[in-house]
């Protein structure tokens, strides 16, 4: 007699949010084929572990969620940035499955189809056309190109995910306008590096509706901001052309948002990191895209204690932090990473030092989110819902990415949707967070 039960697979997503898009294509694949997901390892037929292999202490936690699977469930398919180099995998769990690197999709089907055939059932295997998402409903990743062209001394993606290859602007503006008709009210644009989007294609163009649409930055963004959706760009190297995006969000096309992970000021550390664009003018461009659109909110990322960073090279990026007054800034402790060119850099700094160093900067920080935030006190803001509570309900301003900005919390008279974009009158501010109440909808 023929098995009618869905197989089941447990599925484990780490790392960034390119790896979660590479998460939903690969179980979007999957539901269409009728497997279903389940919530837990134990009695699912197969367990699988997208991993992020950037840092080491990224590899260790891939490696519990492997070993994890493993003893729960025992049938664990690996697959991700970790695969990669899939040596350390193999030696500490000779008996999964199947390990693949980032994007292989096909390779991981194949793995579940040798583990646990499909179920083929037309009437059963039905998905919406948008695909199977792991974001709330109402926000959705774009990811508009895989791997990248930089040589950073500190980072191995391009050994992972190799170099940039970018998606035909009607490919995303398809997928975009896809994601729009299911509910999404805000895309988040993203690849290892946003602003070199189209390069690898020589900015062809492709056929989008009535028009052609070249696969440049500018253009891209250009037609996503006709989509009536909020559209919020992320892990944009700070190229000249960046430039040309501020126009559009002034006009209210896109958010007034970016994110640019800077790393440091030092010019010799960022020497050293080998970063790509012309930093050293980079205070200026700040001022000029604030006078533009002074609703602008800048989101960064640094890296403390990178080998030969000096004290001085340390007070520089403290000062620079006061000058720029970024909105919002994510610090890391500099961790050599297996592979990276940046282990071979003299003079490395002691860990108490990294630890004095990171503590500094989030304290100096601290006081300038939480000054740049009292200017929002009296203002109205936009706010997209993400948690709905009894009388106070979680949202994020045009200023506030998900899980890694802060938040807004508004009270109502009325109760709230998930995905509902209110107006709201700011009271108060602290650190990281605005609170307010709802003065339109």
């Amino acid at each position: 007699m023929q098995n009618t039960t869905a197989p089941k697979i447990s599925f484990v997503s780490l790392g960034c949010p390119k790896a979660l898009v590479d998460s939903e294509r690969i179980i979007t694949r999957l539901r269409a084929e009728g497997y279903e997901l389940a919530r837990k390892h134990d009695g699912a037929d197969v367990v699988i572990v997208n991993t992020c292999g950037f840092l080491d202490s990224a590899k260790q936690e891939s490696l519990g969620a492997i070993g994890e699977a493993m003893a729960e469930n025992g049938k664990v398919i690996v697959t991700g940035c970790m695969g990669a180099e899939p040596e350390q995998i193999e030696q500490a769990y000779p008996n999964v499955l199947s390990i693949t690197g980032p994007q292989q999709y096909e390779s991981v089907l194949d793995a579940v189809h040798r583990a646990v055939p499909p179920l083929h059932n037309p009437h059963l295997d039905l998905i919406p056309p948008q695909g199977v998402r792991l974001t709330p409903r109402h926000y959705a990743y774009l990811k508009i190109s895989e791997g990248c062209n930089n040589r950073c001394t500190f980072c191995i993606i391009p050994k992972l995910r190799g170099d940039l290859v970018s998606r035909p602007a009607a490919d995303v503006l398809r997928e975009a306008e896809k994601l729009v008709e299911a509910g999404v009210k805000e895309l988040l644009v993203i690849s290892q590096d946003t602003s070199a989007y189209g390069i690898d294609l020589k900015y062809a163009a492709s056929q989008w509706k009535d028009r052609e649409v070249r696969a440049k930055f500018f253009d891209l963004s250009r037609e996503l901001g006709e989509l009536g959706v909020w559209v919020r760009l992320q892990y944009v190297y700070p190229y000249p052309h960046v430039d040309e995006v501020i126009g559009l969000m002034t006009e209210g096309k896109i958010l007034p948002y970016l994110d640019i992970p800077f790393q440091h000021a030092s010019p010799a550390v960022l020497k050293q990191m080998r970063r790509p664009a012309a930093q050293d003018k980079t205070l200026a461009r700040i001022k000029t895209w604030r006078e533009q659109c002074p609703d602008l909110a800048l989101r960064s990322t640094f890296i403390v204690g990178f080998p030969g960073e000096t004290e001085s090279d340390f007070a520089y990026l403290l000062d620079w932090l006061d000058e720029a007054e970024i909105d919002r800034v994510g610090c890391f402790k500099y961790e050599p990473v297996a592979g990276a060119t940046s282990n071979a850099i003299d003079n490395p700094v002691p860990e108490e030092v990294k630890t004095e160093r990171w503590n500094a900067l989030m304290a100096r920080q601290q006081k300038i989110s939480a000054r740049r935030l009292k200017r929002k006190v009296g203002t109205r803001q936009q706010v997209i819902i993400d948690e709905v509570g009894p009388t106070v309900s979680k949202g994020r301003s045009k200023a506030d990415a998900p899980q890694i900005d802060g938040a807004v919390y508004v009270s109502s008279r009325r109760p709230l949707k998930v995905g509902e974009i209110v107006t709201a009158k700011i009271e108060r501010a602290d650190q990281y967070d605005l609170h307010g109440t709802v003065a339109g909808f």
